[in-house]
């Protein structure tokens, strides 16, 4: 009779978990699940006919209720039914500890159709008030490391692990990242030479969630998602608003990146982006270099102009320490600036009629709890509480050892209080834009009184763009601001008009780990977020007069080796061919006698940015044709290029491509391919590439575009386009590609 049953299990409406493994397939991927407990036995790509998980059974869920940890496995009842072709359901039903008996978690998993991609969704019911702080959900194990796997995270910008598997040995080691904030996107590849595992969210709404990676107790990579469901009392379940996407993809993190853009350009913040939507300040888009100095308007906007004259193109200053108060632990008491207010409006005006705009640091969320204003304007009640109902407060100043607190930005006291002060560095002081510093960053708060749902949720982003519109709608006399957030986000773009992505200069700040740098997001989003931003430096750190005199060193911006020039030449490479407003960090009018071949560079770059912008400001990230980059071990220093004084200069080597290069479409049709040379001697380019793969024509010209202009270098026919010249040491340029 067992047989029977089983044998036409497809017309009942639940299986019993007698019955064999549950198969799920359609002509690209095929997931099986056990029978017992709905845990995932194993996850096939079908076109490329290999394992992508073996995870013998691993659950696919676990939650936190009541403050216990449970999964599918201590449930005494589970059930499935496809419901329809490549549409199963699974329900657990019956947990035993439970003090509500009627618990249910319901799991549906959809595959889409032609696609290696599927969808998967979670709801519990039942909780009964239990507080339900996070669900890990999916979770997909079973996935094989070698030392040919990579592990690809927009962690901000983007960063590649190869051999992820060998720094999660470690014990409790695990990789996680939250989003929205430093995870930018909701995406995940893992993957060796052939392809590998594509785990993503299709969350349109910006929920808080987690993800991340670590290793099982089989010694096998994990994938998961953490969603952390509001913690509001009373709360008799949660249904996930969004559903977990887990597939196969073929090729690599740019691979990757392309099949998520597929998603990514149909969403909102693409539709209101402020780039794309040409809302953002015509003097920021011609915007050819910044200079990130620190200090008074001498400090800051005299480099900045000296620099200008230099080049013979718009340059503008992010400008730091012009505030009265001590950074990071006087917040927000910007105001008055430390040289006065006479003298810095002065200041500001002067360097406008020359052409050198500002954008002047103020954090979005952060306030000094050692401040008088923190007492006398009642500040902890707006503050973000952490789950105890502590204020949210860390020590970021290593000199003073005072904090700052997270501000909770959904009260309306919070967004008053920060588009006050905008209003006045705006209006009154009259500077061009706001660095609204920690802006792509979200928190949970669990403040009952702040009136948005407790923990978990969506309220974060939607209120930072209130304050955004706040700002703006202050902005007297139809003046072109900026803001710029901090990171890179893609639930930002329709509020930010510019993005500070640093990861161009990951060495710098964070050393060598394992990980490198990847323009993951603009493959992405180019088109519709502007990036800029750099450590690049060629000196010692600066140190806030307001710190305290006993820890002032020195040997402050005094030029650093000569040996760490190429560093300097490399971050620069990197953020031209990523498409990136190139930017230099403590800058003084020294440098371009001391390090001239340095500073020649950054303005050949610059220049030929300003002659590429079609593709490197507006253009489509497109794979690069194929180069034999030759590879080179570059000297690198870690040393940040402010408040890094208790720390000495790490020196380290690492290998490295000596050209950078990239390509883009235009929206015209054309083709750019952008290339940066960090090498001290000539380089015969030799490349090749269909016209088809990149929508050109059987034939056209092929012009090279450099800091004078641009000029022919040949032209194509059959389809087929052949590049070939000499790229002279240190050179950059861009190859244009125009079909007839």
């Amino acid at each position: 009779m067992r047989a029977f049953i089983c044998a036409a299990a497809f017309i009942l409406l639940a299986v019993p978990a007698w019955c064999g493994n549950i198969r799920l397939e359609n002509k690209k991927v095929r997931f099986i699940f056990e029978s017992r407990h709905g845990g995932l036995v194993s996850m096939e790509d079908l076109g490329q006919r290999r394992t992508i998980s073996s995870a013998g059974g691993a659950p696919v869920w676990e939650i936190t209720i009541g403050g216990r940890k449970v999964t599918g496995n201590a449930f005494s009842s589970f059930t499935h039914r496809q419901t329809a072709p490549g549409r199963l359901v699974m329900t657990w039903k019956g947990w035993p500890e439970a003090k509500n008996k009627d618990i249910t978690v319901t799991v549906t998993v959809r595959l889409r159709e032609q696609e290696a991609l599927s969808d998967w969704h979670l709801a519990v019911e039942g909780t009964n008030g239990d507080q339900v702080p996070g669900i890990v959900f999916p979770q997909i194990g079973g996935l094989q490391h070698t030392t040919g796997t990579n592990l690809a995270v927009p962690n901000w910008m983007g960063e590649l692990l190869a051999n992820p598997g060998e720094q999660l040995k470690k014990p409790g080691a695990k990789f996680e990242w939250f989003y929205p904030g430093h995870l930018s996107m909701q995406l995940v590849a893992l993957y060796d030479q052939r392809g590998g595992l594509y785990a993503a969210a299709d969350d349109t709404a910006a929920y808080r969630k987690n993800l991340g990676v670590q290793l099982g107790a089989d010694k096998k990579l994990v994938y998961y998602m953490v969603n952390y469901p509001d913690q509001t009392p009373g709360r008799q379940g949660y249904s996930m608003p969004y559903n977990a996407v887990v597939g196969a993809f073929t090729g690599d993190w740019i691979s990757a990146a392309e099949l998520y853009r597929q998603w990514g350009e149909k969403q909102s913040w693409c539709r209101q982006s402020r780039l794309h939507g040409n809302k953002v300040a015509g003097w920021l888009k011609s915007t050819a270099l910044w200079v990130w100095n620190r200090g008074t308007s001498a400090e800051v906007l005299e480099p900045a102009t000296d620099l200008q004259q230099r080049l013979g193109l718009p340059v503008n200053v992010l400008w730091h320490w012009w505030h009265g108060c001590s950074y990071d632990d006087g917040f927000p008491e910007y105001v008055p600036p430390r040289e006065g207010r006479e003298p810095f409006m002065a200041a500001v005006k002067k360097a406008q009629a020359q052409g050198v705009r500002s954008l002047v640091y103020m954090n979005q969320i952060q306030w000094g709890n050692s401040t008088a204003s923190w007492k006398t304007q009642h500040a902890e009640r707006y503050s973000v509480k952490n789950a105890d109902g502590q204020p949210a407060s860390h020590v970021y100043n290593i000199f003073t050892g005072k904090a700052l607190t997270n501000m909770c930005i959904v009260t309306d006291f919070w967004k008053n209080t920060y588009a006050g002060l905008s209003d006045t560095v705006l209006n009154t002081y009259g500077v061009d834009g706001v660095y609204m510093d920690q802006t792509c960053l979200t928190r949970m708060c669990y403040d009952p009184s702040h009136g948005h749902p407790l923990g978990g949720g969506n309220y974060w982003v939607p209120n930072s763009g209130r304050l955004s519109d706040q700002i703006r709608a202050r902005v007297r006399n139809g003046k072109e601001i900026t803001l710029s957030g901090e990171g890179v986000g893609e639930a930002w773009m329709p509020y930010v008009d510019a993005f500070l992505a640093l990861q161009v200069s990951r060495e710098r700040y964070a050393g060598v780990h394992g990980w490198q740098a990847i323009p993951f997001f603009q493959v992405v989003y180019h088109p519709y977020a502007l990036a800029y931003g750099n450590y690049s430096s060629l000196l010692t750190p600066p140190y806030d007069a307001l710190w305290p005199a006993e820890h002032r060193p020195a040997n402050m911006l005094q030029p650093l080796d000569t040996a760490f020039n190429r560093q300097f030449l490399l971050e620069q490479a990197r953020s031209f061919a990523w498409g990136m407003q190139p930017m230099i960090a403590n800058y003084k009018p020294l440098l371009a006698t001391e390090r001239k071949e340095e500073i020649d560079y950054l303005l050949q770059l610059a220049r030929v940015r300003n002659n590429s912008l079609k593709y490197l400001l507006y253009g489509t990230y497109r794979r690069a044709p194929r180069m034999a980059v030759p590879e080179e071990r570059f000297p690198m220093s870690r040393l940040s290029i402010y408040a890094g004084q208790k720390d000495k200069v790490t020196a380290f080597e690492q290998t490295y491509p000596t050209i950078y290069h990239s390509a883009w479409s235009a929206a015209d049709g054309t083709l750019g391919i952008a290339l940066a040379s960090v090498q001290q001697r000539p380089y015969a380019v030799d490349m090749q590439l269909k016209a088809a793969d990149y929508g050109l024509g059987n034939s056209g010209k092929i012009y090279l575009v450099h800091a004078a202009g641009r000029r022919e270098l040949g032209s194509y026919a059959g389809g087929t386009v052949k590049v070939r010249f000499e790229l002279a040491p240190r050179e950059v340029c861009l190859v244009e590609v125009t079909p007839e």
